[in-house]
């Protein structure tokens, strides 16, 4: 059954898209959970990473991952790949990988039997489905950069030619939180791309004994495909067709306004904070919330969505600054502060 939510305004006249068909909500509600329970086949505990990858898988957006090494997250997104049955690469950022070793390059090749010479392009690993960025801030910012047209325009160009990659397009670039020595930090043009920033922890005592069961034994886990890219991209519209009342889009652009200093900001955002978010964080907000409701099989966004999501979507796009970090304060201090100041 489909749960209406109550905290949200129904009347037509407060939704700015169409309300969504309830059989595309159950084909939603279906992809998804064949979703988690593969990807909990081979991932053991880590739910809410799993359903914060899932929201922006979903909606179409991008995710940074950050966490320790040996935290299961090239695993995570490989078993997402076989999932859904798409073509996955993953690429090892290194302080000497070229922008052409991503995108790709014209190379010329002689043909024998008529000595013609031609130029052809090889084709990168960004064409993929799904691209596992490792370590992407051991890269130059020159390479880093050659990842910003392909998660914004589905598209490289080279040489003035345009090369359009297959859909769906899904990024998950990791960062390693302890090594700073040999690390170039990504600029904040390119972490806005960034739909989430999704950190991943520990696990607990008993997820580790149940790891280390699960790891040392002869048995290896079996993977289905249970989603096709198809129906990948037919979610993604469905994501966008999700109704949002008035008092969520107005929630939304509180809250989103609220992390830049000003006259609109509480007093410990004036006082801590650099920079706030940018308009694309109030599109990542909407979308990931609407992307959740369909997860939990409402049919409408609520204001709980937007507060659920808004620590994967503003903790890379609110930069603290000097006092703050001599207070002890970091991007998820101030916007817990915020959820607690601004109120649907």
């Amino acid at each position: 059954m489909v749960a209406a939510a109550g905290a949200v305004k129904e009347s037509s006249s407060d939704m700015h898209t169409r309300p969504v068909d309830p059989g595309s909500l159950e084909r939603v509600a279906d992809a998804a959970g064949r979703l988690e329970r593969e990807l909990a086949k081979a991932i053991i505990g880590q739910q809410r990473v799993i359903r914060e990858i899932l929201i922006a898988f979903v909606a179409g957006g991008h995710c940074l991952l950050r966490g320790v090494p040996g935290l299961a997250k090239t695993l995570l997104i490989k078993t997402l790949a076989e999932c859904v049955d798409l073509k996955f690469n993953r690429i090892q950022f290194t302080p000497d990988l070229m922008p052409s070793d991503i995108v790709g390059a014209e190379v010329i090749e002689e043909d024998r039997a008529t000595g013609r010479r031609v130029i052809r392009f090889i084709h990168g690993p960004v064409f993929a489905n799904i691209i596992l960025a490792d370590e992407i801030n051991r890269t130059p910012p020159k390479t880093q950069a050659a990842l910003l047209e392909a998660m914004q325009e589905y598209q490289v160009t080279v040489n003035g030619v345009r090369f359009p990659l297959d859909r769906p397009f899904f990024v998950l670039a990791t960062q390693n939180p302890i090594e700073l020595e040999g690390t170039y930090p990504l600029p904040e043009a390119q972490l806005d791309r960034f739909m989430f920033n999704v950190v991943i922890e520990y696990p607990t005592a008993d997820e580790e004994r149940r790891i280390l069961t699960m790891t040392t034994a002869t048995q290896h886990v079996q993977i289905a495909a249970v989603a096709t890219g198809e129906e990948i991209e037919q979610l993604h519209a469905i994501v966008r067709e999700v109704p949002a009342a008035e008092n969520v889009v107005d929630f939304a652009t509180r809250l989103v306004r609220a992390t830049r200093p000003g006259a609109e900001a509480p007093e410990f955002v004036q006082q801590w904070v650099r920079w706030g978010a940018g308009p694309r964080a109030g599109q990542a907000l909407l979308l990931g919330a609407k992307a959740r409701a369909l997860l939990d099989g409402r049919i409408v966004a609520a204001p709980e969505d937007v507060s659920a999501v808004a620590p994967a979507v503003l903790r890379h796009r609110v930069l603290v600054n000097f006092q703050a970090e001599a207070d002890g304060l970091d991007a998820d201090a101030i916007v817990g502060r915020l959820l607690a100041a601004i109120r649907p």
